[in-house]
């Protein structure tokens, strides 16, 4: 059930707004397994709370995000940060609150598997590739496809599919690595190729975790101007320490601490925020 700030904040945008008592949007015929941003969100966090042995991970958290936004989520250690991707992506469900993508799909109902393939993508820290397949191999693999073991051995690879894989290697700019193990590719490249892994799923909400940890100036360059062509057709949700990286791709930035939303804005409005200089960024 949404609360009043976020069924207010969606009255102000266009289109009919959500019912308070269901959550589901009012006068927009939605298929089933599409994701209903008429509203202009994508993602609606309310008020939700996860604790762990008495621990509150997250504290009456609320956060919406917008469709092709690039948001990055900013805060200390233990701010909740990994615990709410863990809510949105189904690793863990909220002791309250509510979950949605989109108007209509409740995220608490469904498991970690069903809510990948309804189009989000979570990136973990660490990349993981099939490092003794080459690059192209790599996003062959990971195709929306059957993934049982006999289609998986028959597939065979259409002219759309490899059309596809094709656009995915310029966009991750790993074309001239194509024929490489994925093995031999820098750290930097590796975390390119498995967001390019991720984009073959054909997601709409990409969680990247720290995608920009251990990589070289030039290689954090390159990564921000990945980030930035993606968003608009995607949606990117950010979790990132590195701040200049964070002021140079961010739309908005959501500053987390002891699981609730501490500030929300541009980089300069939270870098300005008293409560933010000293609980994060003047530390």
């Amino acid at each position: 059930m949404m609360n009043l700030a976020v069924y207010e904040e969606l009255r102000r945008r266009d289109g009919p707004a959500v019912s308070k008592a269901t959550g589901i949007s009012d006068g927009h015929p939605v298929l089933p397994g599409v994701v209903d941003t008429s509203h202009g969100g994508i993602l609606y966090l309310d008020s939700v709370s996860v604790s762990f042995d008495g621990f509150k991970a997250l504290n009456d958290l609320t956060l919406v995000v917008d469709a092709g936004e690039l948001r990055c989520v900013i805060g200390p250690n233990g701010a909740g940060k990994t615990t709410m991707m863990d809510v949105i992506t189904g690793k863990t469900r909220p002791d309250s609150g509510t979950a949605f993508f989109g108007q209509t799909i409740d995220l608490t109902r469904l498991s970690e598997p069903e809510i990948a393939d309804i189009g989000i993508g979570r990136k973990f820290q660490k990349p993981t590739v099939f490092t003794d397949h080459t690059v192209f191999e790599n996003l062959e693999l990971a195709r929306k496809a059957d993934k049982r073991v006999w289609p998986t051995l028959t597939a065979r690879l259409d002219s759309t599919a490899r059309d596809r894989i094709l656009t995915i290697l310029d966009t991750i700019k790993l074309a001239p690595e194509a024929k490489r193990p994925a093995g031999l590719l820098s750290h930097g490249q590796k975390q390119w190729l498995e967001i390019g892994m991720l984009l073959m799923q054909e997601p709409q909400l990409l969680l990247l975790d720290e995608p920009v940890a251990g990589m070289t100036d030039d290689e954090t360059m390159r990564s921000a101007e990945l980030f930035e062509s993606l968003a608009g057709d995607y949606t990117l949700v950010v979790v990132e320490h590195d701040m200049d990286f964070v002021a140079r791709i961010a739309d908005r930035v959501t500053v987390l601490h002891e699981g609730h939303v501490l500030a929300e804005g541009s980089m300069a409005q939270v870098q300005q925020n008293e409560q933010v200089i000293e609980v994060f960024l003047g530390r």
